[in-house]
């Protein structure tokens, strides 16, 4: 269950209640402007698979969509800690170059999009009522602006898995999609989820929210044929009681 914050909500860093909490916050900040810098990559990226113009303008404004919320997280990350998070991001890129691959056709593509705008979702609905104002209105827009997304991945998968020889194909991509879009939520049962929960920084711990993702994506699993691959091959610290079959 969420907990209730043993505080008023905050509209500057510099009413933080101890330095744990300005630390988690930051680092919200920088996975923030981490995931939107690497979407707006890929979406640009993937433009050129689109079988269509009309799904190839559809990318090009996801990808605009992308940068204008990356911006939004560059600006906040100025004001509360007077450095642009384009550094942090790009180290981190630098230290690990494969972390997010680039998609390397119109499946795959659909795929990543699939998992990511549903991981995405589930991932920033937590900071919805943010005890850090800032944040939790940044999220709000970012939420508003991609409520559609989820459906096209969903709708775009369905049209392409119609065979034994897709459904292989597709299902080699989302074994690795997977693992990708689940890091999102970082490790279950920390000490830092259980202090941003806590003080209202997000509404559970991560170990719920991956739960509710695997629950949310068995549908469109079933409707194409597709199945999780084993545990240890997600290769992700994940709650023991997940329910990895569809």
């Amino acid at each position: 269950m969420a907990a209730t914050a043993p505080f008023q909500p905050i509209g500057s860093l510099a009413d933080a209640p101890d330095d744990t909490y300005r630390h988690i916050v930051k680092q919200f900040l920088e996975s923030q402007a981490y995931r939107e810098w690497t979407a707006a990559e890929l979406m640009g990226h993937c433009v050129k698979f689109a079988p269509d113009l009309r799904l190839r303008k559809l990318m090009a404004e996801e990808c605009m969509e992308e940068l204008e919320h990356y911006e939004a997280v560059v600006q906040l990350y100025r004001k509360e800690f007077k450095r642009d998070v384009t550094e942090v991001v790009k180290q981190r890129l630098a230290e690990n170059p494969e972390i997010v691959p680039m998609p390397q056709s119109w499946l795959e593509t659909v795929i990543s999009l699939f998992l990511n705008d549903r991981a995405g979702g589930k991932h920033l609905a937590e900071y919805r009522d943010c005890s850090y104002r800032p944040y939790s209105e940044i999220v709000g827009k970012i939420l508003e602006e991609e409520a559609g997304h989820e459906g096209f991945g969903e709708w775009a998968l369905k049209k392409l898995v119609t065979d034994e020889a897709t459904r292989a194909e597709a299902q080699r991509l989302f074994d690795n999609w997977l693992t990708i879009s689940m890091r999102s939520f970082g490790r279950p049962y920390t000490q830092g989820n259980r202090y941003a929960v806590d003080h209202g920084l997000k509404r559970r711990q991560s170990d719920e929210v991956m739960k509710e993702y695997v629950e949310d994506i068995k549908p469109t699993m079933r409707a194409v044929g597709l199945r999780f691959p084993p545990r240890e091959q997600i290769g992700l610290e994940l709650p023991a009681d997940i329910d990895l079959t569809v």
